[in-house]
């Protein structure tokens, strides 16, 4: 026989050794417990890069891990996209999904489409506007698309960005909104926003497209003067600048855009848990002062908005290229 002490050091054996076998499977299900890789599809030190940088030093806080960035650049942001496409849907993998791809897409450059990801949540939209240089003829935007319509084709030219980029896109697609021929003016590329502005501003470009935001600086130092934003309210920190359906009547908006994504297939919990940390992150001061500092709009669309939203935009990024001649 055993007596009751054995015994009762044995029960407490017992019982130890069940509750560490029932906690075992629940321990092991904890995420994250290992620190997370965001992928940047970008080079390091761009607009996209700093957003997320400053956003992934935000997550930290609330996933309780390290968020460390990774640059993947290459192929127009494919090498990087597809890094993070083809990652082990685990929550370990995370990375920017940019507007970009939809156009790679559309190009048959790649098959990544909304449905290779799982949307964690779209952080920022930057509409497209319409600015000439504070010495331009032109005052507003319905005198602009009728000189380009009554002049012979080359007349004018327009810029913002590479050939057939988000803002070579915006422009052909306002357009083609209008019933003009995007090949009536010459689309000259450039390095980005901030030199097409520069060159608008110096008067060797007639019309530009970059955000409000990033040509702000310009307008407030008197160079360049804006037209109309392409979103689909006024821009918040210009609120003078009407859009393109309040001057020409047309429902055309036009946008860059980010969000967060991770591989296609990822656990609901998991899911929830990351959008969560992007919300917590988003809200955060130091996210908020930082894109309050650059002029980058914050915009939300939780999990099934960021996919219907990518989704929409694989669509009619490819109708509008289509239109304005540039597949």
């Amino acid at each position: 026989m055993i007596s009751k002490t054995e015994f009762r050091s044995g029960l407490a054996a017992a019982l130890i050794a069940s509750a560490a076998l029932l906690a075992g499977p629940a321990a092991a299900q904890e995420w994250p417990e290992r620190p997370i890789t965001l992928i940047m599809p970008w080079g390091a030190g761009g607009g996209t890069d700093t957003v997320a940088r400053t956003l992934a030093a935000a997550m930290e806080g609330p996933l309780g891990q390290p968020v460390n960035v990774v640059n993947r650049t290459g192929g127009s942001g494919i090498i990087g996209h597809t890094a993070m496409a083809t990652a082990a849907p685990d929550g370990y993998t995370i990375g920017t999904i940019n507007v970009d791809l939809s156009q790679l897409v559309c190009q048959g450059l790649t098959d990544l489409t909304a449905s290779k990801f799982t949307h964690i949540a779209l952080i920022n939209t930057e509409p497209a506007a319409v600015s000439v240089s504070a010495e331009s003829e032109f005052t507003s935007l319905e005198d602009a698309l009728q000189a380009i319509r009554d002049n012979p084709p080359g007349t004018y030219t327009a810029s913002g960005s590479g050939t057939g980029s988000i803002y070579h896109l915006a422009w052909a697609g306002l357009l083609v909104a209008a019933d003009i021929d995007p090949g009536r003016v010459i689309w000259v590329p450039s390095q980005g926003g901030g030199p097409s502005l520069q060159d608008a501003a110096s008067g060797s470009i007639d019309f530009v497209t970059p955000p409000l935001s990033t040509a702000a600086p310009l307008i407030e130092a008197g160079r360049i003067r804006p037209l109309a934003t392409m979103g689909a309210e006024r821009f918040s920190g210009l609120p003078d600048v009407p859009t393109v359906k309040e001057v020409v009547g047309l429902d055309w908006t036009s946008q860059t855009w980010r969000m967060i994504g991770a591989p296609a297939g990822l656990s609901d919990d998991v899911r929830d848990k990351l959008t969560t940390a992007v919300r917590t992150a988003f809200d955060s001061a130091v996210f908020t002062e930082f894109m309050d500092g650059r002029g980058f709009a914050k915009t939300w669309m939780d999990p099934e908005e960021a996919r219907a939203f990518h989704e929409s935009e694989d669509t009619a990024i490819c109708e509008v290229m289509e239109a304005a001649g540039m597949l």
